[in-house]
């Protein structure tokens, strides 16, 4: 029995418009006194604070490139695989688009949003290969199936469709079957970025943000400036 003025079942929410979408920060706040020295111990901090409150894939970092013939720049979400003291690394395939703007202009900028804990984590600086001895560590640490999907894309090229990709897939799995040593493809590698400055950024009320960016100086060492939000 339906009501005679009850809404019809089918009925939608209205949608919020797009300006009207915010949300006030209010979870922690951002000394300066209390960073690290350093900011990849502050990272650190933050890293571990991240993954400690179950973010799913607290890793997952925007990664943004340019075409230096173009000046158009690109973005897309990778995978932090490592941090040292030099820079944060990842791996990709250097004929991709991001591989052929990196091996052009060997510059790039990083961006973390962890949004459970109304933070962000900003990188920019340069970008190395990182050697083959460390690709293939990496490479072979991956499950199977992620090597031979190495293989099997030509990342960014285009293809004839999805049954092309899984075509080449499942030949890749005929070539080398369980057990057999798969090689680290010639144009799959890591990269590193040895930053230059890396922003801490709080999420506060009333967008009052905490921003604190430690700048590298000509001597090799880490200024500290809070930044205006």
């Amino acid at each position: 029995m339906r009501l005679e003025n009850a809404p019809p079942s089918n009925a939608k929410e209205p949608e919020v418009a797009l300006a009207d979408l915010r949300q006030d920060y209010r979870q922690d706040s951002l000394r300066r006194d209390a960073m690290a020295p350093e900011p990849f111990a502050q990272f650190r901090t933050w890293f571990a604070q991240a993954q400690q409150s179950g973010i799913v894939e607290p890793n997952a970092m925007t990664l943004a490139t340019v075409d230096p013939a173009t000046g158009q720049p690109s973005s897309r979400v990778v995978l932090l695989k490592g941090l040292d003291a030099l820079g944060f690394t990842f791996f990709t395939n250097h004929q991709s688009r991001k591989g052929q703007e990196l091996l052009a202009q060997p510059r790039a900028a990083l961006g973390f949003f962890w949004k459970e804990l109304e933070r962000q984590v900003n990188v920019r600086g340069t970008v190395e290969p990182v050697t083959r001895q460390e690709s293939e560590a990496y490479f072979h640490s991956r499950p199977r199936t992620s090597q031979l999907g190495a293989h099997a894309s030509a990342q960014s090229a285009p293809i004839p469709g999805r049954t092309w990709l899984e075509e080449e897939f499942a030949a890749l799995e005929k070539r080398y079957p369980e057990g057999t040593l798969i090689p680290l493809p010639s144009n799959w590698g890591g990269y590193r970025l040895l930053p230059e400055a890396i922003e801490f950024w709080q999420g506060r009320p009333s967008r009052l943000h905490d921003r604190i960016c430690y700048t590298l100086n000509q001597t090799g060492e880490w200024r500290l400036d809070r930044l205006s939000p």
